[in-house]
Order: structure tokens, then sequence, then C-alpha cells
């Protein structure tokens, strides 16, 4: 993975707050995915346009006092990645 590179859901997932639960869901055809509070916070940014520099700069922005959010964004898109939750943004040129 590159850090230039652009994650989106997998088609058919989709991210929500679930009131009931406290928390961020990944909802699928099949169920659901309850998320940590790390977790949630960083796939609200996995839009399909921010790189994952982007995201770790907004994420460090909005928590100044973290420690440096590199290698847990880095970690966290990778498992989210082999899990089948996110597939990289296919960027056409021209």
């Amino acid at each position: 993975m590159a850090q230039q590179d652009i994650y989106q859901l997998r088609r058919g997932w989709r991210l929500q707050w679930e009131a009931i639960q406290g928390c961020h869901v990944i909802l699928y055809p099949e169920g659901m995915v309850k998320l940590s509070t790390t977790a949630g916070a960083i796939l609200e940014q996995v839009d399909g346009r921010q790189s994952v520099a982007d995201i770790i700069a907004t994420l460090q922005r909005r928590y100044p006092g973290a420690e440096p959010l590199t290698d847990d964004v880095v970690q966290f898109i990778e498992e989210a990645r082999s899990n089948g939750w996110l597939t990289v943004k296919e960027v056409h040129c021209g």
C-alpha cells in the first residue's frame, strides 16, 4: 500500500452511525460489522477522494494530542482491505 492510494468501501457496503449500538458500523448484504471508535474515525475519512496521506493528515489535525497516527492508520487500512471491506479506487487519467 502506498500513502497516495485512494480507498473506498466495497460496492454495496456502507458506513453508518448506529445509535443503538453506540458506534459506527459497516453494513453489507449479509450483515454488519461493529467498529471501534478508532476504526470508525478512520473509515469516516475513506471517501474515494482522499489518499491515505490525506486521511492521516486530517486525523492528526482532529486529534492533535495523539501520538503520530501513520502506523495505526496504515495498519487498519491494510487489515480492512485484507478483510474485503475496502478497494483501491481506480484513477483514470486523461
